[in-house]
């Protein structure tokens, strides 16, 4: 009788913890379309770019340039991979272009990678508590949340590994292997080497891994599987002969492998970018440092603390208790060769070329929470989940904090549809002529929105590189200097002008007054460095201060700066120059940078901005108010081995 009524105690708890967990992940679930597709606010330009694409293919089987049906999208001198834009392609197809669609298609996929996560958990563990917190930790993994955000080819990747890790683990059970096993892998194999650019590396390798479920009795299967597999290659060598350079060239300006770079050093760069990547301080705590990362918000983990352990802890039971399974070694080779890709390339934790990792890593987490569950220690599964919770609670509030901070809006382009297409489109002039700055196509946002908006993309040209616009044009830009113009709107990277027919005339200002703040200062610098300040300066006058272009060199408006000691007293007159690159209207605001250089001599220095008209006067001689800024200087010999005297 007590038998009995302890079984019921223990079953309705299981049916309790069951239930709570469902409840915690459709919540969570739900809370992934928060926000979509307003955070992140703007279209970034390779977003536009995949959406614009996969749009003209709906419609008419062609690309931008005009190929039809292309295996590779040529976009900004580069390739974009083409699984990602046919799935977008098929949406279009149904619903028309639209940012909201683009964005909820790939949270619908990461959603979908982190339920399938689940499910191979269940089919490993046999216990739906495991699987369901496997989906949890997957859903709050601010790594797979952030690629789950964006419309980019790598946001299918995850889901696309889970597919193929499925199709392992049941291939490793089965004594034989039959067409549906050969097909399965192959496929989804190719998936993965055509989705994103690192697959053309890692999907040999994971193919390679197969030996491990492959050999036993399956060894007939397993070359099968590969000669499939290698057919689904050959459209990819076909197009790289065709088009030589196409899928290499991005890759030889992001890698350390250069010609003139020798063999010890390449091995050398490759261990230490290898073991860098499972930095735990970068994957735990700092993230991806790469300041203008766009699908991370820097300074933030990536993994879970809980994951992490798990992780570990999970390694080590494969270790010793399971490395004889088939399954689990393919799973510790495929952790090792994760990473291969992205530590051929200079940067380290990349969060978008690292992306198969965090999918691993949680899987590695399967055998740890096995065993948690087994040995049955009061309160530690909910413990886990009650942290798991309350760091990606944590997370959440730092990723929409950020959600319309400066820089977040900068790199999506945020003010772009308002400031600069909506005002170039309510005026007559046609076409709209695009000028692109090197590295900074915006052209495909007018492409973008004018197809969102119905607008036909013959209303625009595109400028060849030093191609100049017509006397009178309107012109939309990234460039930063604009000859013969006349600004009408900038935003971020974007300026709107006109073309004049010529500079209007120069002549010295009669009235200097500017307002100036520093936006970026260090509080002590080496003796002789040079660094770069961001200054906000308006325009205090009643004049208009012309472009550098405008002006030429004598009577240019530009920022200066002097070092003065403590006591106010000039030490160094006139250091760091920086005009105007466009005109600045009375009562506008602009952010200019100024490169200075540091006083040889150690001590206390006042770094005094001015702004000047050369040739006629600085600004603080005529009672405008300069910037002080006060600016310890140190001997460069502090430095020495990292330590400051």
């Amino acid at each position: 009788m007590r038998a009995a009524k302890t079984d019921a105690v223990a079953f309705l708890r299981h049916r309790f913890r069951v239930l709570l967990l469902l409840v915690i992940l459709i919540g969570t679930t739900v809370h992934y379309f928060a926000h979509v597709p307003n955070h992140p606010a703007g279209f970034y330009l390779d977003e536009s770019s995949i959406a614009y694409n996969a749009f003209t293919i709906s419609q008419t089987g062609r690309d931008e340039t005009g190929s039809s049906w292309p295996l590779y999208f040529r976009a900004f001198d580069d390739y974009k991979n083409p699984v990602y834009i046919y799935l977008l392609a098929g949406v279009f197809r149904v619903t028309g272009p639209s940012i909201s669609v683009a964005r909820f298609v790939s949270v619908i996929m990461g959603i979908a990678a982190a339920v399938l996560l689940g499910l191979l958990a269940f089919r490993i563990s046999h216990q739906l508590v495991i699987a369901l917190v496997i989906v949890l930790s997957a859903l709050l993994t601010p790594w797979l949340f952030e690629l789950s955000r964006v419309v980019l080819e790598v946001s299918l990747y995850p889901l696309l590994l889970v597919l193929f890790l499925l199709c392992v683990y049941r291939a490793s059970r089965k004594p034989h292997w039959g067409p549906l096993e050969v097909l399965s892998l192959a496929v989804t194999l190719a998936l993965i080497t055509y989705a994103y650019s690192i697959g053309r590396l890692l999907g040999p390798l994971l193919a390679l891994g197969l030996i491990f479920p492959g050999m036993h009795k399956r060894h007939r299967a397993l070359l099968l599987t590969w000669g499939v597999y290698a057919l689904t290659l050959v459209p990819l060598f076909i197009f790289h002969k065709r088009h030589s350079g196409a899928l290499t060239s991005r890759f030889s300006i992001i890698t350390y492998i250069t010609p003139d770079n020798t063999i010890g050093n390449i091995t050398w760069e490759f261990i230490k970018h290898y073991f860098g990547n499972f930095n735990p301080v970068r994957l735990l705590v700092t993230g991806d440092p790469n300041e203008f990362q766009i699908t991370h918000i820097y300074g933030a983990e990536l993994l879970l603390l809980v994951t992490g352990v798990l992780s570990v802890a999970g390694l080590v039971l494969v270790l010793s208790y399971r490395l004889r399974d088939s399954w689990w070694q393919f799973v510790i080779y495929s952790v090792a060769v994760s990473v291969v890709p992205a530590s051929l390339t200079k940067e380290y934790v990349h969060i978008l070329r690292l992306s198969p990792l965090a999918v691993f890593l949680v899987v590695l987490t399967i055998p740890a929470l096995q065993w948690l569950s087994e040995k049955r220690p009061p309160l530690v599964l909910p413990l886990l989940v009650f942290f798991m919770l309350l760091q990606g609670a944590a997370f959440q509030w730092k990723f929409h904090r950020a959600a319309h901070t400066q820089k977040r809006l900068d790199l999506f382009d945020d003010g772009y549809p308002g400031k600069i297409f909506a005002v170039a489109t309510a005026s007559p002039n046609r076409p709209i002529y695009l000028a692109d700055a090197q590295g900074t196509p915006g052209y495909i946002q007018a492409y973008w929105y004018a197809t969102l908006r119905g607008l036909p993309t013959s209303d625009f040209a595109r400028l060849s590189t030093d191609a100049l616009a017509p006397s009178g044009a309107l012109v939309i830009s990234t460039e930063k200097r604009c000859r013969h113009c006349k600004i009408i709107s900038t935003s971020d990277f974007y300026n709107l002008f006109v073309v004049t027919e010529a500079s209007p005339e120069r002549k010295p200002l009669t009235d200097f007054r500017a307002s100036l703040s520093v936006m970026t200062q260090p509080s002590s610098v080496k003796t002789g460095e040079q660094f770069t300040l961001q200054v906000s300066v308006r325009n205090d006058s009643n004049s208009v201060w012309l472009a550098q272009e405008r002006t030429g060199s004598s009577l240019q408006v530009s920022m200066g700066n002097h070092w003065l000691d403590s006591t106010g007293k000039i030490v160094i007159n006139d250091d760091g120059r920086s005009p105007v690159l466009n005109d600045v209207n009375p009562g506008e605001e602009v952010v200019m940078s100024l490169t200075v250089n540091a006083p040889n001599a150690p001590g206390e220095y006042l770094l005094e901005i001015d702004m000047l008209q050369e040739g006629i006067s600085w600004f603080g001689l005529r009672g405008s108010k300069t910037l002080r800024i006060p600016v310890t200087v140190k001997s460069s010999f502090g430095y020495l081995r990292g330590v400051r005297i």
